[in-house]
Order: C-alpha cells, then sequence, then structure tokens
C-alpha cells in the first residue's frame, strides 16, 4: 500500500535536532543523518552510533508508533532474531504533528536474495522466526485496520488492503503486454477461492520485504519495521517465499513452516499484490524495478502451475 498526496509532512535532520533537543537533551548533542534508504511511510535517521529515529510521513501510520512502543517489548523475548527496540517514545512539537520514536540501531544491510550465503538455511531460519511470532499469544493484539493497512484480512475482504480485489485487478491488467496477464489473474483467483484461514488469528509482520530483513555476511540478523504488526490469516506472512527467497529454498521454508494448500495460495496471492505498481509510485520509470517485479509475478506464476 503506497501512502502519498499532499498530506506528507515534511521531515528533515534539522527537525529530527530539534525534537531531540527539546525532549530528549542527554542524545541532542548526537549526531543525526539520514538512512539512505528511508521507507515511503516513515522517515528514518541515524542517531549517534546506536540508535535511530522513525518518524511518520502521513497522518494514517500514525498507530504504527504507539503499536511497535507497546508489543515489540512483549514479542521480542520470544524471537529467535533480533528485533527493532524501542528506547523512547517523543510527542508532537517543533511543528512536526505526530508521536515518533527512537529504537536501537540493528547492525546489518539489507538482505538480498542474491547475497545469501546459504539460501535454504535462510529459508529455514525466516519460517523460524515466523513460527516464533505465530506462537506468541495473540490476546488483545490489533486486528487489521487503516495503520497497519489492514494486512492479515481474510482474501477478498474489500478493505482497502494491499490485496483488495478492487486494487488487484487494474493492476494486473495495466501490465498487459508486459507479462501473460492472464496467467497472473489465474494466481489471483486460485488465491480468492482458496479456503479461508479457520484457525485463530495469529500475529503477523506483515511486510516481510528485503528492506526489513537484515543480514551480516549474508546470514539473517534481525528483522525490522514493524509498524504493520497485526493479529490475523498467516498468509500475509508468505510473502518472502516468491520475493525474497531463491526457488530453490521455496520448498524449505514452506516445509518448515508446515503450510497447507489453502494458505499457499492465499500467500501467493498476498505475493502477487506486492509485486504490482502501487499508486502515485513511478513504477514504469524504473526499470530496475520493472524487472524485479516482473521476475516476482514469474515465480508466482510457476509455483501456481
Amino acid at each position: 500500500m503506497s501512502a502519498g498526496g499532499s498530506d506528507e509532512v515534511p521531515i528533515d535532520a534539522a527537525l529530527v535536532r530539534r525534537l531531540l533537543a527539546a525532549q530528549f537533551p542527554q542524545w541532542a548533542d548526537l549526531p543525526v543523518s539520514p538512512v539512505p534508504q528511508s521507507g515511503m511511510d516513515n522517515a528514518t535517521f541515524r542517531l549517534g552510533a546506536d540508535m535511530s529515529v522513525r518518524l511518520p510521513r502521513y497522518p494514517w501510520w500514525v498507530g504504527q508508533v504507539e503499536r511497535e512502543q507497546r508489543w515489540l517489548p512483549r514479542l521480542a523475548p520470544h524471537l529467535p532474531l533480533p528485533v527493532s527496540e524501542p528506547l523512547a517514545m517523543g510527542t508532537p512539537a517543533e511543528g512536526y504533528p505526530f508521536p515518533w520514536s527512537v529504537y536501537r540501531w540493528l547492525e546489518g544491510g539489507a538482505a538480498t536474495t542474491d547475497g545469501l550465503a546459504d539460501p535454504v538455511r535462510t529459508a529455514i531460519e525466516l519460517a523460524g522466526f515466523i513460527a516464533a511470532l505465530q506462537g506468541i499469544d495473540p490476546t488483545g493484539g490489533p486486528g487489521p485496520e487503516q495503520s497497519n493497512a489492514f494486512r492479515g484480512v481474510p482474501m477478498g475482504d474489500a478493505r482497502d488492503s494491499l490485496a483488495a480485489d478492487a486494487r488487484v485487478r487494474p493492476k494486473i491488467a495495466a501490465l498487459k503486454g508486459m507479462v501473460d496477464t492472464d496467467a497472473v489473474m489465474a494466481v489471483w483467483e486460485a488465491a480468492l477461492a482458496a479456503p479461508a484461514w479457520d484457525g485463530p488469528p495469529v500475529w503477523i509482520h506483515g511486510d516481510l520485504a528485503t528492506g526489513n530483513l537484515l543480514a551480516v555476511d549474508g546470514r539473517l540478523s534481525a528483522v525490522i519495521d514493524f509498524g504493520t504488526l497485526a493479529v490475523g490469516d498467516p498468509a500475509c506472512d508468505l510473502l518472502p517465499a516468491w520475493k525474497f527467497l531463491p526457488a530453490e529454498a521455496r520448498g524449505a521454508f514452506r516445509a518448515a513452516l508446515d503450510v497447507d494448500d489453502a494458505t499457499w495460495a492465499r500467500g501467493r496471492g498476498w505475493g502477487l499484490a506486492a509485486s504490482l505498481p502501487v499508486p502515485d509510485d513511478p513504477f514504469f520509470d524504473d526499470p530496475a524495478r520493472v524487472t524485479t517485479a516482473l521476475h516476482h509475478l514469474d515465480e508466482l506464476i510457476a509455483d501456481l502451475y
């Protein structure tokens, strides 16, 4: 789901320094610099050597701040990989209208498919992380809502999620001439036709994309950005099977999670939705992004057949 429009709040390092000086003066003298790849929904800055500052750019993502502050300290002790660790929560000030967070800095760069030292081992480790997350008591956890982009909704749910049918079909149609849209539509139809999740809702990260998986020397080192954290259908967290792991590791990932056919089909639906162009995103102007997304679609099609 893409943020955009005139509601974006301008954020720069000078603003971050003013906020720190006013609310956390013990950190005010530390250097502040934007991270190389800041997200579309939140702006992230490195603070000194050991911390980061993360600020929502848009009003509809404000709920992510409280959600991470509340739940990450409760989830982290049960997870086999380090996760984002909130250190402090700031309040609106200095012309900035939203709450914001200070986190401990986690070492590692964005994990990439080509950079994995052992893809099968990575698949099993990632599955172990997902299984551990799903095994945590979900009582009181946040369901799908606007501020987590409705992650975890049932496939075909009408709410404005990444995988809403009304969003997906026009995006598939827009790819005509670039990809076999009939085959892509078959993946989508199979996801819609799959039986719904009939178990209890479970914890899901909601966005296990490469930018949110960190690695050191080709091995997973941490999982970050829990803004889309929710309790819902676990199929959403199967997305890395097609968007991160190479084909030869996909079977190990599925086996380690013991995923049934229906959940796997719904997971393909989420993977497809996450590989399509999104509103206000210059998808067709970025050849590398187009190539990557079309490769993901090919993987999803091959997996169906």
